[in-house]
């Protein structure tokens, strides 16, 4: 019989593979984290074949997580931002920017942005994670 193995089993390991492994999540978290901060019509145009509802509920659990913030401004007509949090910039960190970086040298860096993005194609692990994460710091203060 296999040894259990108890790293994977502990609660702080489950729980934050619970949160990311849902299917939008990393996407999410990447494309606010690539830009900064976005709307939610900026999420969508930047996710591919993600449904509004899809984005809605994903928004909500990653705030719900602590991982995304959302940001209301008293305008009008009303307007709504989404930022990564100190825990979602380390999380990419951590996690989505290695993984990017993996999956890039794996297939040889041919894949591309979505040209939704509106920036010159480059791969997708080049997205600098410091320039973004730079900016969220300065939006948190």
């Amino acid at each position: 019989m296999p040894k259990k193995c108890e790293y994977i089993e502990s609660c702080p390991f489950k729980h934050t593979v619970d949160a990311i492994s849902k299917k939008w999540a990393l996407p999410v978290i990447n494309a606010i984290g690539c830009s900064g901060r976005l709307r939610f019509h900026e999420l969508m145009d930047a996710l591919i074949d993600i449904s509004p509802k899809a984005l809605s509920d994903m928004l909500r659990k990653l705030e719900a997580e602590g991982l995304v913030r959302r940001e209301s401004f008293a305008e009008i007509p009303p307007r709504v931002e989404y930022i990564l949090t100190e825990d979602g910039l380390e999380l990419r960190d951590a996690v989505i920017t290695p993984l990017l970086k993996w999956a890039a040298a794996r297939n040889g860096g041919s894949r591309r942005c979505h040209p939704a993005c509106q920036r010159t194609p480059v791969p997708m692990w080049m997205h600098s994670s410091r320039d973004a994460n730079s900016r969220n710091k300065a939006l948190m203060k």
